[in-house]
């Protein structure tokens, strides 16, 4: 059974959320979903590009009272 993460990087810069990413990705099963908090705005341009690049799956992503929340889905 998939499991869904909320990795708050909320106040880290570019590039601190997409190496929190990175390293719970490793850490998932295939399947699982992680959901990144983020207040870089950079970080909703950079994580599709580095999900995309590496074979995983972008979810999407909203912007809520000045919180990013990215999803991706671990692929392999």
């Amino acid at each position: 059974m998939a499991e869904h993460k909320i990795i708050d990087a909320r106040g880290s810069f570019c590039p601190g959320p997409l190496m929190e990413l990175i390293g719970w990705i490793k850490l998932a099963n295939v399947g699982d979903e992680l959901e990144v908090l983020s207040t870089d705005k950079g970080s909703a341009n950079d994580i599709p590009e580095w999900v995309k690049k590496v074979g995983h799956e972008y979810l999407g992503s909203r912007e809520e009272a000045g919180v990013w929340h990215i999803g991706v889905r671990k692929t392999k």
